[in-house]
């Protein structure tokens, strides 16, 4: 059961901030789910999202709540329930989380803060509002301490098996989504159209997509945060990565399809980059730098670029001679889970520290070593962007590209495939394939 598996989640959380705290000279931490942002000069407010190290803890959505932990107790989690007209306010319930916190339920957030305030105590503060902390007396020095930050990203970057579950539900929910976006797409739907059908087969709002669909027709694949959604139909390729939420945690899919009308060699390309993702899968496992198996990506997609004749070089040869970068311009993968782009990718260990992305590579959002219990995904691209080959059309690495068959392939723009997966102990586990 959810809860169960969140009790686990619960019980681990409190042992790893214990230690932490204890390492960092704290005797407790509070920490604050958001404060709503304003537009400048505007009434309104940004979407709002949780602070990720309150997500770690609790599900619990809205600005203004507040977890006190502190060792040996209960976690104290006070609830901000403003009673207001202009917004619905849902009762709390029961909610399968609820019997691991003290829950308090207060109107305001001022007596949320009256709640958790220690006296006689080293409290550090973790948060978007450091402004109202230090208003409460909390010192500078305990105002997002950056050594129990870093120990706190540190400790994300491992899933428990309740965030795995949570993990796998919005896997499935993207799937839904991306069947669904399919069938649009061959039916002869805009980008807008397959927008629609993706989010109501997902069932939920834009506002609660962990980030916004890229649903791009054609060359417009080559634009790699394309956001725009072109009311033209009949594409001949669609590229889309879009994922969905759940409990806070996020999946990350991308797939690129084609129809019969699609240029032949682009087909190919297609069918290549999806068989070169599985291989690329197949590899992870504890013990191997990401940066090498980004490496393997870029040698992979030189023999593909060989096999289809748009590259004279292959493999190894391709990426020493730097023709490779041009198509895939971007890192492999990241870590996945409250965030789309989780942390600590780049931390070099729980105290902090980090591990610059290689020079050559400068994209890469992991440059950690694998271990069992992370999640990221693994997402090779190949597209064909002319302000990355123009470069190369002259000098010495021209000789090295069919610019005929480029030109060829440019207008279907690019292809990305992506998968999320999660490390085991002697391996890995897809938790994208068995869906789509």
């Amino acid at each position: 059961m959810l809860s169960d598996l969140y009790a686990d989640h619960v019980r681990i959380r409190r042992q790893k901030a214990e230690q932490a705290l204890s390492e960092t000279g704290f005797d407790a931490m509070v920490v604050s789910s958001g404060t709503p942002h304003r537009y400048y000069a505007d009434d309104m407010d940004a979407p709002h999202h949780e602070t990720p190290h309150f997500a770690h803890w609790v599900p619990l959505t809205g600005p203004g709540h507040l977890l006190l932990v502190r060792a040996g107790h209960k976690p104290l989690l006070v609830r901000v329930a403003p009673e207001d007209y202009w917004y619905e306010q849902v009762p709390l319930g029961a909610p399968f989380w609820a019997a691991q916190f003290d829950i308090r339920e207060v109107a305001t957030e001022g007596e949320a803060w009256e709640l958790v305030t220690t006296k006689g105590r080293s409290t550090a503060y973790v948060g978007d509002a450091p402004r109202r902390a230090r208003e409460r007396g909390f010192l500078e020095s305990e105002l997002n301490p950056a050594a129990l930050i870093a120990r706190l990203d540190w400790d994300r970057s491992y899933k428990t098996a309740y965030e795995v579950a949570c993990m796998e539900e919005a896997e499935r929910m993207a799937a839904r989504g991306h069947k669904a976006a399919r069938e649009a797409f061959l039916a002869g739907a805009s980008e807008l159209e397959i927008h629609h059908a993706y989010v109501q087969a997902v069932g939920c709002t834009d506002k609660e997509l962990p980030y916004e669909s890229i649903v791009c027709h054609d060359e417009k694949g080559a634009i790699l945060h394309y956001v725009g959604k072109r009311t033209k139909r009949d594409g001949k390729v669609l590229l889309i990565d879009a994922g969905a939420r759940h409990n806070g945690y996020a999946s990350d899919i991308t797939r690129t399809w084609t129809t019969s009308a699609c240029d032949a060699t682009f087909r190919g390309l297609v069918q290549g980059m999806d068989k070169l993702e599985q291989e690329l899968v197949a590899l992870v496992r504890p013990g191997l730098p990401y940066p090498d198996l980004h490496r393997m990506a870029h040698v992979k997609i030189g023999d593909l670029l060989h096999q289809a004749g748009v590259l004279k070089l292959s493999g190894e040869d391709a990426l020493a001679a730097g023709v490779t970068s041009p198509f895939f311009p971007h890192g492999l993968g990241h870590f996945l889970g409250i965030q789309v782009h989780d942390v600590a990718g780049h931390q070099k260990e729980p105290s902090g520290g980090r591990v610059e992305p290689p020079a050559d590579h400068p994209f890469l959002r992991t440059t950690r070593t694998i271990e069992e219990g992370q999640v990221f995904t693994i997402e090779p691209g190949l597209y064909f962007i002319e302000m990355l080959l123009r470069p190369h059309r002259s000098g010495d690495t021209a000789r090295h590209f069919d610019w005929k068959l480029v030109d060829q392939l440019t207008p279907c723009g690019g292809i990305r495939v992506e998968d999320n997966v999660l490390v085991t102990a002697d391996g890995q586990r897809n938790l994208t394939r068995p869906l789509i």
